[in-house]
């Protein structure tokens, strides 16, 4: 490719903070999809993921609209979505990263991606990266002004005010918070030059089981349950990230609790068939599951039930159909509270909004 700036990029990154930011920013949505840099010169399109790898062959669908709308040589960030029933939907996202070419085509007829623009690195001749940002905005819009589905320009305002309308909002419509972006701001690759201010609660949930860490060190995460009405207990994920001593002391702190007779733990039914079909189970109990992830890794899904009675405090940011997504916490325990409490009354509901209302939002 014959541009100015040329893959890989890695895109600039955010950090998180607790409320919206004041001073010269300007706020855009969060969108909740695969982070993408778009290299186009003439007929060559390039998507180049977070991680440096292409997209290109998992999204086949937008290659012809960002030949026909996108300036003819140019490199674009922006994010990939897919929205089902007007709303964002993660899980359907992460299946169109597929191996087999069939299969990739097949699930871009069944569940069409978008493509959301949100900052210019290059156009023409001109590198932008050391551009202030209000000015690679100003710039994107006069290039990718009269864009049409599946690609969209990313609403953008400077007014605090609106930014927190949206951040209320537009979670109804799956989305995950905001970004403030300084205004005077270069683009920095893979630093966290930028804010991100995400919906975060919390909710106290069983401690039904644990992963070993990675390591082979200690505790990697904690398996989280809640009862439903009839007070069955459903994994609605993990609790994770802890510090190496931690990892050690959660050994010793969830020792009283083993459990080693499966068959009288609340999901003891993982060996059926049928208790996997909503997708509530956690695995395999003391087993090489062999289930390999998207990048080719064979991953351990075995874990080591402990009787549900331990209760923990978690801090969450969203829940998609039942599991919580995005990165879950422990806060701290809660010897105060009965397992048998723990229910999914617990958790926020959001009103729906349709992704419409989002990209069509007015900064």
């Amino acid at each position: 490719m014959d541009l100015p700036v040329v893959p890989p990029v890695k895109p600039m990154l955010a950090k998180a903070v607790a409320d919206i930011p004041e001073g010269d920013l300007i706020f855009e949505a969060k969108w909740d999809g695969f982070r993408c840099i778009i290299f186009r010169d003439g007929d060559e399109v390039m998507l180049g993921s977070r991680n440096e790898r292409p997209l290109t062959r998992y999204f086949p669908e937008l290659v012809e609209p960002i030949r026909n709308q996108f300036p003819d040589r140019c490199v674009v960030d922006g994010e990939i979505i897919v929205a089902t029933d007007g709303v964002l939907a993660f899980d359907a996202l992460q299946q169109r990263i597929h191996p087999a070419q069939s299969r990739v085509n097949t699930l871009a007829e069944e569940t069409p991606a978008q493509l959301v623009a949100f900052d210019l690195l290059a156009l023409g001749d001109d590198d932008l990266m050391n551009t202030p940002f209000a000015e690679r905005q100003a710039a994107l819009h006069r290039a990718l002004g009269a864009l049409e589905y599946p690609l969209h320009l990313a609403p953008a305002t400077r007014d605090r005010d609106i930014a927190r309308v949206w951040f209320d909002e537009f979670e109804g419509a799956g989305l995950d918070g905001l970004i403030a972006k300084p205004a005077d701001g270069i683009y920095t690759p893979n630093k966290r030059s930028q804010f991100k201010i995400k919906h975060t609660r919390t909710a106290d949930c069983v401690v039904a089981g644990y992963r070993i860490h990675k390591s082979g060190d200690g505790v990697g995460s904690l398996l989280l349950g809640l009862h439903d009405d009839e007070g069955r207990l459903h994994h609605l994920g993990v609790a994770a990230s802890f510090a190496a001593k931690r990892r050690k002391d959660l050994i010793d702190e969830l020792e009283p609790y083993a459990l080693d007779d499966i068959d009288t733990h609340p999901w003891a039914s993982w060996l059926a068939a049928e208790a996997h079909q909503d997708g509530r189970m956690p695995g395999s109990p003391h087993r090489w599951s062999g289930a390999k992830a998207a990048d080719g890794t064979t991953r351990d899904h075995s874990w080591y039930p402990v009787r549900p009675e331990l209760v923990a405090e978690v801090k969450y940011e969203q829940v998609t159909k039942g599991r919580f997504r995005g990165t879950t916490r422990l806060v701290r325990w809660r010897p105060d509270r009965t397992a048998e409490s723990c229910g999914y009354d617990q958790l926020v509901e959001i009103e729906k909004v349709g992704i419409d209302r989002v990209l069509t939002a007015k900064g």
